[in-house]
């Protein structure tokens, strides 16, 4: 009955699962095409704002450039030079005065050109009368700026110039004249730093004019192109004013594609989609009064594919990730049911297995204790051993003293008897320098020979030279050498434990005291070094050295050259080992001329620190 049910509960759970997972597989392969679409429409929302946004700058730009020079010819014409123009026929003076208040007007204006036109359009003085370009007796009555003013008193029009060649925009003034024929004043201002602006910027903006025809554009190839194809009238008007002179306006291809016309109302509009040179565009218009200008920018829709695709692929993954989720939830759900069945049996396993794991930690617990007191057993025979090899000349050491004490006391007990108190004295601190002496080595034997020590601390590497030194200057001694320290630099501080580092500095001098035992002239120097990040200590002597086969096993355990009986091998092993523990190395090399260099290398510590005991 059990299996039944069990049977019965998986079957639904899997028809449950294969439903979820096949709605799931549903709405993955149908959200990349939602999120493509809402994609690209927000895609093509931002990039009208930053078109409409585009456009404002654009018109303002050039609302800007046109009222710098707006009321500059009614001004000019209020001068009395420029009106004197109108009656005084070819009087050679008053052109010269005319022809150079324009020149300096354009000057300081900054305008393209000014000049002075009679009733019939022909030029009377001119800003480049001293120019091969001058209008002077050129006739412009053509113009529509030139009729414009005429009839209603100004006129604006934008046109490549027939004299100059280059293009500009026309601003001109009716100035009337009491008693005779009126004037003309007309300046010539320079649009075309608008159109470097946009070329090196890269950006697609142009301006139409009334017939669509684009004159200043940031796309190149858009300049003198109509936006669609020019009417019979329009072109027909073109010619006749010369608007574009020598722009071949003919063969200029359109640049919005066939039956798209910029929309009369652009600012409202909703953006277009163009055909750009080998790419898709997308533009916005806007229109400036009073010339009927068409303000066209325009933006590659590259990126909103790129942008669509990323978040419809994204979509597909997200859904793919949520199906194999949902699909992985079930199955898990449907494992630990049927997991739960062996729940006791597995706590059991359990149970058991923790309390094996608990038995084995104990053990390797007590196994780390007892090798702990084993190293430190090895470390304390190691430095008692040192003290043995030591001991014939550290018992000199005390025994030479203890014969001169009791030789000064029995003088000055002899001194006592005859009453001479100021030579008793002198022997007294004689006998107390002898004490003091003796104290001090065993006073470094008591410390060096103590166990137990373990808690690291800042010690002055240069005291710990001392003291190692002092210890082992009764066995100097006996062989006839005096070992020399050389230090360089400021004296560093390490992260150790002072006995154990003194440890090891004895035992590399003790080594050096063996190598030259017995040699001519024995010589053996402690060469301290130090930087900002480590600090070195060479013990170098001028013994037999090691030879190059047993220079990569001189560290390793019960390794040794001596004789049976001179010791087991474990010192340098020791020694090692207590370096490295405080992050250092033990390294050896041949001296220069023979023997051995042991270098100690040790990281300098941040910590400051405390005086030790060193030699009085």
């Amino acid at each position: 009955m059990q299996q039944t049910g069990s049977n019965h509960v998986g079957s639904v759970m899997a028809r449950n699962i294969g439903r979820m997972t096949a709605f799931m597989l549903v709405v993955t392969f149908t959200a990349p095409f939602a999120a493509y679409y809402v994609a690209s429409g927000a895609a093509v929302s931002a990039l009208e704002s930053q078109l409409q946004r585009s456009l404002v700058l654009t018109n303002r730009a050039i609302a800007t450039e046109v009222e710098r020079f707006r009321y500059l010819p009614l001004v000019v014409g209020e001068d009395a030079r420029v009106r004197a123009l109108a009656s005084s026929g070819q009087d050679h003076a008053v052109l010269d005065a005319a022809n150079s208040y324009l020149q300096t007007v354009v000057a300081q204006a900054g305008a393209s050109e000014l000049y002075v036109l009679d009733s019939h359009g022909v030029t009377l003085a001119a800003s480049n009368f001293a120019t091969p370009e001058s209008f002077i007796s050129h006739n412009y009555s053509f113009r529509p700026y030139f009729q414009d003013a005429l009839r209603t008193g100004e006129g604006r029009y934008y046109a490549i110039g027939v004299t100059t060649k280059k293009p500009g925009y026309f601003l001109s003034s009716r100035i009337d004249i009491p008693g005779g024929p009126p004037i003309i004043v007309v300046v010539k201002a320079d649009l075309q730093p608008l159109e470097v602006t946009w070329e090196a910027a890269g950006v697609q903006t142009a301006i139409a004019d009334r017939w669509g025809i684009v004159f200043l554009s940031g796309n190149p190839d858009w300049k003198y192109r109509p936006l669609s194809p020019l009417s019979g009238e329009a072109a027909k008007r073109v010619a006749a004013e010369r608007t574009y002179d020598g722009a071949n306006l003919d063969e200029a291809r359109p640049i919005l594609p066939t039956g798209v016309v910029p929309p009369a109302n652009g600012a409202e509009a909703p953006a277009l989609r163009v055909d750009g040179e080998g790419q898709r565009l997308l533009a916005k218009f806007s229109s400036i009064e009073p010339d009927s200008w068409t303000v066209l920018a325009a933006t590659s829709t590259a990126d909103i594919a790129k942008l669509a695709g990323f978040w419809a692929l994204a979509a597909l993954i997200a859904g793919l990730i949520a199906t194999g989720a949902l699909y992985f939830l079930h199955q898990r759900a449907l494992l630990i049911r049927m997991r739960l069945r062996q729940g006791e049996i597995l706590e059991l396993k359990v149970a058991e297995r923790t309390q094996d794991l608990a038995r084995e930690i104990d053990i390797r617990k007590r196994t780390e204790d007892e090798l702990r007191r084993t190293q430190e057993g090895l470390i304390h025979s190691e430095k008692m051993a040192a003290l043995g090899r030591m001991s014939t000349a550290i018992v000199h050491e005390v025994s030479q003293p203890l014969a001169a004490l009791e030789a000064t006391l029995a003088t000055a007990g002899v001194l006592a008897e005859k009453e001479d108190a100021g030579k008793v004295g002198e022997r007294i601190l004689d006998a107390r320098a002898l004490v003091k002496r003796m104290q001090r080595t065993v006073k470094h034997l008591k410390t060096f020979g103590r166990k137990g020590a373990s808690e690291l601390e800042a010690v002055d590497v240069d005291a710990v030279i001392r003291n190692a030194i002092d210890l082992a200057m009764p066995r100097a001694k006996a062989i006839g050498v005096v070992p020399t320290i050389e230090a360089r630099g400021q004296a560093p501080v390490v992260t150790a434990v002072g006995v154990k580092l003194e440890q090891v500095m004895l035992n590399l001098l003790l080594n050096a005291l063996d190598a030259v035992e017995g040699r001519p002239a024995p010589s053996i120097t402690v060469r301290r070094a130090a930087d900002a990040t480590a600090v070195s200590v060479t013990v170098i002597d001028n013994g037999t050295g090691i030879a190059p086969e047993h220079r990569d096993r001189v560290a390793e355990p019960f390794f040794t050259t001596k004789l049976t009986g001179e010791g087991l091998g474990l010192g340098l092993s020791i020694a090692t080992a207590i370096v490295r523990e405080f992050g250092g190395e033990i390294t050896f090399s041949e001296a220069t001329g023979g023997g051995t260099m042991a270098t100690m290398s040790m990281p300098v510590s941040k910590r400051s620190a405390p005086p030790l005991e060193a030699a009085q």
